[in-house]
């Protein structure tokens, strides 16, 4: 089987070009378990091109099959504070679509989704969804709307409906044991490969256009750079958290920061990496002997 780029890099590099909206939309599609079509990439801060290959999100706009309106907001990333990450982007992206003057109705509805590629949390599952539900503290009934509300948000529709919902993808924790659909698309998540026999809505897309072989010189050099960051991240992150935290901990990072250097990775991504100074970068910069990019 060949061999595709690994879906954070994808998001940011490949999945904003609408002639590669179906791969998103299958992925989506599959997690909802409704079918999705993506009307537009939104154009705000989140969108914008960032040198610092960790920031892979994307948000969208999609209808659904109940012609209903929702802004998607997808992100893979390495973060220690990621769940904190999560509730700021939610945030953001609820005041970033409502115009000035609006009634507060207008509000979107939001769906997080994060690939995660690094543990997080403790549990035993592999997807995880967060909803936001009001129950009674004495009663423990869970609250619905009254009348106004449902006129005002839809005969059918519950507080959870209005509230923004969270879905976690802990890829690492996928045991590679297909059993529906979305498992399809996890299996290609965790090992960058597709079955032949593989039928999830856009997983065939998906492994014609993210194919490596597929890619230009200039996505290709890109992609090369992206595997070297993530290889020092998975680095450091097992040298801070694992066998390297007791000892020479300082040496060990002097010493990836060095090779980050000496391969070209600007200096904010080696900051962020090892928890070194601009200082201490420099110092380490004199023996390497390569032009600092910050």
């Amino acid at each position: 089987m060949t061999k595709l780029v690994h879906f954070d890099w994808a998001i940011k590099n490949l999945l904003r070009n609408k002639a590669n909206f179906d791969i998103l939309e299958g992925f989506l599609s599959e997690l909802l378990q409704t079918k999705v079509t993506i009307e537009t990439l939104l154009e705000s801060e989140s969108n914008k091109n960032d040198k610092d290959d960790r920031s892979n999100r994307v948000d969208l706009l999609v209808l659904t099959e109940k012609k209903e309106h929702i802004i998607i907001e997808v992100q893979a990333s390495m973060e220690w504070d990621y769940l904190s990450r999560i509730l700021y982007g939610t945030s953001k992206v609820v005041t970033e679509y409502i115009q000035a003057g609006q009634s507060y109705r207008n509000v979107r509805k939001i769906i997080s989704v994060s690939i995660v590629f690094f543990d997080l949390g403790r549990g035993e599952d592999y997807v995880y969804h967060g909803t936001t539900e009001f129950r009674g503290t004495h009663q423990h009934d869970v609250l619905q709307l009254g009348k106004n509300e449902k006129e005002a948000y839809g005969l059918d529709k519950t507080p959870s409906d209005i509230f923004p919902e969270y879905y976690l993808i802990k890829v690492n924790q996928f045991n590679e044991r297909i059993k529906d659909k979305f498992d399809e698309w996890v299996y290609f998540l965790k090992t960058e490969t597709i079955q032949p026999a593989f039928t999830a809505q856009g997983i065939r897309s998906a492994a014609k256009k993210l194919d490596i072989l597929s890619l230009t010189d200039k996505e290709r050099k890109a992609y090369e750079r992206y595997e070297e960051n993530t290889h020092y991240e998975a680095s450091m992150h097992e040298s801070h958290y694992g066998r390297g935290k007791s000892e020479g901990r300082v040496e060990e990072k002097h010493a990836i920061a060095k090779r980050m250097l000496e391969c070209g990775v600007e200096v904010n991504i080696v900051m962020k990496s090892t928890g070194l100074t601009r200082e201490e970068i420099d110092k380490i910069h004199f023996g390497v002997g390569v032009l600092l990019r910050s």
